[in-house]
């Protein structure tokens, strides 16, 4: 099993703020990194829950589930966490949901998982491989236009329609099903010379959308403030600026609250909000960052429910 260190650990504790007897949510369980110091600070009567897509994390949880009775785990997406919630009997009462964002090192590293190109594989990219259309089918049969659009929005690659049409017209030579494949195509119609590896932009946006992750994260969001009692915590982590836009806006839009309708009397007045923001953004340390070069994008934002 491939080495994971988990990201802004100790930022993440401190905010969740846990309690002995609490009772949290981890909404991406990964190699439970996260998990396993949220168990250190419970006492017996704590819980914890685990969600986890990916079926390779979800067999790690239940490693631990075996051997640890404060904990339980369900391998579902984050659309799927107020039902979980409501069958676990702690729908409104958690008082803390975190989520961490993003692809796992285990995941990356594996090239039988098709997120990465250090390595050539299948080019699958799903989150669970069980489920839904792989990379290389959705590469196979998506229009120019909507390639466009997925690298331009998903990956704010500038030269979007460059790579998309190198793709279209490669794979009408041969279907594309190899990450090697895809991140030559992609190297040889980017112009010039690149920070990072030219493919990295399109590897990301086609995993966005193969997953839905933006939707998934959307959904999970606004379900993860339905299960937080008054006073829990949700921290989120996220590893890119487009995440990380869904979910400032996502607690700015709960902690402003609603303005009264425009013909009441008294101008200028809000309802409270329901989450109440706690601190700005926080990153990881240039220490942390060393130790760990993948952590150098991480980016954690807290929010409280009000009510």
């Amino acid at each position: 099993m491939a080495l994971h260190q988990p990201v802004l650990l100790a930022e993440a504790l401190q905010e969740l703020g846990v309690r002995p007897d609490g009772r949290y949510l981890d909404c991406t369980f990964g190699r439970g990194g996260h998990a396993r110091a949220i168990l250190a600070r419970l006492g017996p009567q704590g819980r914890l829950y685990a969600l986890d897509r990916d079926p390779e994390a979800f067999a790690a949880a239940r490693e631990l589930q075996a051997a640890e009775a404060r904990f339980v785990a369900a391998q579902a997406p984050f659309s799927a966490l107020a039902s979980f919630a409501r069958a676990w009997g702690v729908a409104g009462a958690l008082d803390g949901v975190l989520m961490d964002l993003g692809v796992s090192s285990p995941q990356l590293d594996d090239p039988r998982r098709g997120f990465g190109f250090r390595q050539d594989g299948p080019l699958d990219m799903r989150m669970d491989p069980d489920s839904g259309e792989s990379a290389a089918a959705w590469i196979a049969r998506v229009g120019l236009d909507e390639l466009v659009r997925v690298l331009r929005d998903y990956g704010e690659e500038p030269h979007a329609g460059r790579i998309a049409r190198a793709i279209v017209r490669e794979r009408a030579h041969a279907p594309i099903a190899t990450t090697g494949r895809l991140a030559a195509i992609v190297a040889g119609a980017v112009p010039g010379r690149c920070r990072h590896h030219p493919a990295t932009r399109t590897f990301q946006a086609i995993r966005i959308q193969v997953n839905r992750e933006l939707e998934e994260l959307e959904s999970g969001l606004e379900q993860a403030l339905e299960v937080l009692s008054p006073g829990g915590r949700l921290v989120v982590i996220s590893f890119h600026s487009i995440e990380d836009r869904i979910v400032k806006r996502f607690l700015r839009r709960h902690a402003q609250g609603e303005a009264p309708p425009r013909r009441l009397p008294v101008t200028g007045a809000t309802t409270a909000g329901r989450l109440r923001i706690i601190g700005g953004l926080v990153r990881p340390s240039a220490q942390e960052c060393q130790h760990n070069p993948r952590a150098r994008s991480a980016r954690l934002r807290v929010a409280e429910r009000r009510r």
